[in-house]
């Protein structure tokens, strides 16, 4: 056990007699140590609840055998940190929450992890984490929250709070309306309750195999919950017997099945990022044209918010992940064979689960459309390619051409779009919001869902260097890479410049000449750092990678 170097030998007397002033036993240290990463925090409503999660995580493994010590993670709330200076550090906190797991595991030779999260950057970071260590691990969410309630209308943060904002904005809700729907957008714990990046990466989790099955889609306040953390800190036991390892789960057909499910559920944007980044740490090759490559061959069959009506709850009702995945595998789209957390199978996980419910979970027959849910576009505007979640597009935004109204920077964009500055058939170009010139990549929730409020999804286009929310719907293209800091064609986009997007045929052009486009580059000079001097965020932009390759650090 790696514990034994804190706890065995005579010359580790000093360290037991810190381990008994806590009140743990001898015979405690002679157990596997297990760390429960616990990021609990009274800031993000995922989170506000963990503490009740690892709670059943510890008696499931002391049940079995081990000694739980808990030890935090940090989190911060994308939603609280939307549209202001605040967004700059989720993604970058990412790095942070990985470092921070190497240093205590490490730090301490624990002998097994289970990870216990929920929100957007925390799950990819602990992912990262336990790639990066190949200690056994395992990770357990704190499930989603069921959706709210206004008038007929089930509503989330987005469909809700968010997107009323435009809304009110337009005269179409009053300020009573828009304080009753802000009220009930949100009526439990959990991560929001639709298909944004939280709920997409922990549903997978389950596909990656480094999940028990359950863990993306059981509602946040159901018992099943607990059962299911129960069930991971006696299965970590397990794995620690067995010493089953992340990267003997996260294989490189692992992650090609979790694109697979990505691309069948319609998953976030941003899972491009957090996929490409675990994989770095799994040491697995894994390229932005995968993401392509599979979501021309797997159809997209749910339609969950924000792309469509249903939420988490509806899709665990109709028989969740593993029904997906099933379905995915009899079709010959996901490998079978892939060990996962349960000492099983992925396909020996899953062979007993049905469709209960063929509105939520279509066939493959009968899709919402042929291909999955993420595009990769790629032409002189974006070299190194951009990302868009084509599956919560518009049939008539598939395809745009108009002209580029420029911000350097989400502040300005949403002032103008909130002042009705922005027009139909408009492109709005939002720059200088990528991994270094941000630094930090904001997401973009605020002015799509203004667009959205104004009811301008149909007619106006959004490209970005930055990022867009999980919850972002409509014709929305980010990750642009090269990022503008780096000299990318982004960065020479003038106002009234054609843009043309084709996202069935991949394509995002600037309509200029080659020999203009290269005269502009030559006259572009890099602007200086954002972020000041002796903080994370500067150092944060020197070492951080392009989008393109999962924004990692060098």
């Amino acid at each position: 056990m790696n514990s034994n170097e804190v706890t065995c030998g005579a010359a580790r007397a000093p360290h037991r007699s810190l381990f008994y002033a806590m009140g743990y036993l001898p015979e405690d240290l002679k157990k596997p140590l297990i760390g429960i990463v616990n990021a609990h925090n009274e800031i993000i409503p995922g989170h506000f609840h963990l503490n009740e999660i690892v709670q059943a995580v510890k008696l499931g493994v002391a049940a079995a055998g081990g000694t739980p010590i808990e030890f935090p993670s940090i989190g911060i709330c994308d939603g609280i940190s939307m549209n202001h200076s605040g967004m700059k550090y989720p993604l970058a906190s990412r790095e942070l929450i990985a470092d921070s797991i190497e240093a205590m595991t490490m730090g301490h030779k624990f002998d097994g992890l289970v990870l216990v999260g929920n929100c957007d950057k925390i799950v990819p970071g602990m992912l990262m984490g336990a790639a990066r260590l190949n200690i056994p691990a395992i990770y357990v969410s704190g499930g989603p929250m069921l959706p709210g309630r206004y008038g007929d209308k089930k509503i989330d943060l987005i469909h809700g709070a968010f997107e009323g904002v435009g809304a009110h904005a337009e005269g179409k809700l009053s300020d009573e309306e828009l304080e009753k729907i802000e009220h009930r957008s949100c009526p439990t714990c959990g991560s929001c309750a639709g298909l944004f990046t939280a709920n997409s990466m922990n549903s997978l989790a389950e596909a990656l195999g480094i999940s028990l099955p359950g863990n993306g889609t059981i509602p946040a306040p159901y018992g099943a919950r607990k059962q299911l953390a129960k069930r991971a800190g006696i299965q970590i036991m397990k794995l620690v017997d067995e010493d089953i390892k992340p990267r003997d789960i996260l294989t490189a057909n692992a992650f090609k099945n979790a694109i697979a499910l990505d691309m069948a559920i319609g998953g976030s944007s941003n899972t491009t990022l957090h996929l490409l980044a675990i994989a770095h740490e799994a040491k697995v090759n894994l390229m932005l044209e995968d993401f392509d490559k599979i979501s021309k061959k797997v159809p997209h069959i749910t339609k969950l918010s924000p792309a469509g009506a249903h939420h988490m709850v509806d899709l665990e009702e109709a028989g969740g992940i593993s029904a997906v995945l099933n379905v995915l595998i009899e079709a010959g789209l996901v490998s079978p064979d892939e060990l996962t957390v349960t000492g099983q199978t992925l396909g020996e996980n899953v062979m007993n689960s049905k469709v209960l419910n063929a509105s939520v979970i279509r066939p493959l027959d009968n899709p919402y459309s042929k291909e999955g849910g993420i595009a990769i576009l790629r032409g002189n505007l974006a070299p190194d390619g951009a990302v868009v979640k084509q599956s919560a597009v518009e049939p008539e935004m598939l395809k745009h051409k108009g002209p580029a109204r420029v911000f350097n920077g989400e502040e300005d964009a949403f002032e103008a779009i909130m002042s009705k500055n922005i027009k139909a058939g408009d492109v709005v170009v939002i720059r200088y919001e990528g991994p270094k010139g941000c630094p930090g990549m904001r997401e973009m929730l605020s002015p799509t869902a203004a667009i959205i409020g104004l009811g301008l999804e149909k007619s106006t286009a959004l490209i970005t260097d930055g990022r867009f929310s999980g919850g972002t719907r409509g014709p929305c293209i980010g990750h642009i890479s090269p990022e503008a800091s780096e000299g990318g064609p982004i960065a020479i986009i003038e106002e009234g410049d054609i843009i043309e997007i084709d996202i069935p045929n991949r394509s995002i052009e600037l309509h200029l000449p080659q020999e203009e486009i290269e005269r502009r580059l030559a006259n572009w000079t890099q602007p200086p750092c954002k972020a000041p001097e002796g903080t994370y965020l500067r150092r944060y932009s020197r070492l951080v990678t392009s989008a393109s390759t999962g924004a990692v650090l060098e």
